[in-house]
């Protein structure tokens, strides 16, 4: 590993350290610390879709244009590490929810801006950018193992205790070395110098003469219906293994991210074997399982269903978001992937997951009685509603050759 991959290494590492140590536990903490309900906690997770709705302004329209991204990155990292220092300092919901939607705004376009970084030092990114790529999900695993085995953050006592609330201290620490160590990356020079970019080129409007194909209508659609019981995912799945009882929790779900990256490993053999309509319909019918799993499993003896169902997460992105956008960058000229990527990106990261944790905060909060949920109906709610995308996307999408590089 040569000095410059060393270093895109450790800026991944910390990007999802930084995400993953406070956004998994962020439920928990707003249920027990701050005591907000379940239609607040559906506010406060929306801010990652108005993140991933801004985003393209703020890298369309200056990071492109006028600064180099490392720059850029470094100073939004500085801000973030700030805002996650007041997110610490919140006394209730109204004082934290300015914050939060604050520090998505500045979160999310370095999700575009890491890449950007990482792409400008490669000669093939296609074959290099996975490899960087991969550090990123060991920070965020390393952050759930971190906060569940080595401080126990996420204990009963310690819920109790509200210490869930130094995730954010640790992050804005997290925050605050990437912010000056971004300054030492290698110099990313804007893309678009001198060149005109308007509103069509920033939200990927370019991109919108695909919804003419109705293979691709058919696929978009889905594609924003999914987000809604993606959504329930990270707005409840902790809140809901610790209220149960489940041990670590939080290390429990790097589970998940563990999965993510061996299906990663096992989506082009499985895309190029099996065809994309086959690919997308397992992904979509792994969220079905999934929160059956959740529902009827339990913290004592149902507790292989609970990490089955956390398992399943690989199957669940990587078999339905990764291969969808593979998927579209087939279906997309070279003059119009980037615009392609943008578009359906803003759309599941941004409308699906805001109306999805809209729809998760209601479905929370309909099924609370004081401290405790009926889980169960919860839980069942994203199944049927996966289980009725599925049916239709079975019946009205038709299967395409795509081809995934092994």
């Amino acid at each position: 590993m040569n000095t410059i991959t060393t270093r895109l290494s450790v800026m991944m590492f910390l990007q999802f350290f930084i995400w993953g140590g406070w956004f998994v536990t962020l439920g928990t903490f707003l249920a027990n610390t701050l005591q907000a309900s379940g239609g607040e906690i559906g506010m406060a997770f929306s801010t990652q879709s108005w993140g991933a709705i801004i985003a393209p302004f703020v890298i369309g329209l200056i990071a492109d244009r006028y600064f180099n991204a490392e720059r850029i990155l470094g100073v939004l990292h500085l801000i973030g590490a700030v805002l996650l220092y007041c997110l610490y300092q919140a006394a209730d919901f109204e004082a934290f929810y300015p914050f939060v939607l604050a520090y998505m705004i500045a979160y999310m376009p370095t999700l575009a801006l890491v890449n950007s970084v990482s792409f400008a030092q490669m000669d093939n990114p296609s074959k290099q950018f996975g490899k960087i790529r991969v550090w990123g999900t060991v920070g965020w695993i390393v952050a759930g193992l971190a906060i569940s085995y080595a401080f126990s953050w996420d204990s009963k006592q310690a819920i109790e205790d509200g210490m869930l609330r130094n995730t954010f201290l640790l992050c804005a620490g997290a925050s605050l070395i990437l912010g000056l160590f971004s300054f030492t990356l290698p110099k990313t020079p804007p893309k678009s110098a001198g060149e005109r970019v308007g509103l069509k080129e920033v939200l990927g409007l370019d991109a919108l003469a695909l919804l003419k194909d109705r293979n691709f209508l058919v696929f978009f659609l889905s594609s924003v219906l999914i987000c809604i019981p993606l959504a329930f995912y990270y707005q409840n799945a902790n809140p809901f293994l610790t209220e149960i009882g489940v041990d670590n929790a939080t290390g429990k779900m790097t589970l998940g991210q563990v999965s993510e990256v061996l299906f990663m490993l096992a989506l082009p053999i499985f895309l190029n074997r099996f065809g994309i309509k086959i690919t997308l319909l397992i992904g979509m019918l792994a969220w079905v399982v999934r929160y059956a799993l959740f529902a009827y499993g339990d913290a004592d003896g149902g507790i292989a269903l609970l990490l089955v169902g956390i398992a399943l997460h690989g199957i669940c992105y990587d078999f339905f978001f990764v291969s969808g956008q593979i998927y579209t960058d087939s279906k997309a000229g070279d003059k119009i992937k980037s615009a392609a990527q943008g578009l359906i990106t803003l759309a599941t990261y941004g409308v699906g997951m805001l109306i999805g944790f809209w729809v998760a905060g209601q479905i929370t909060e309909k099924y609370t009685n004081g401290s405790t949920h009926s889980w169960i109906d919860i839980w069942l709610f994203p199944a049927a509603f996966a289980l009725v995308v599925f049916v239709i996307f079975m019946f009205t999408f038709k299967d395409e050759k795509v081809s995934a590089n092994e």
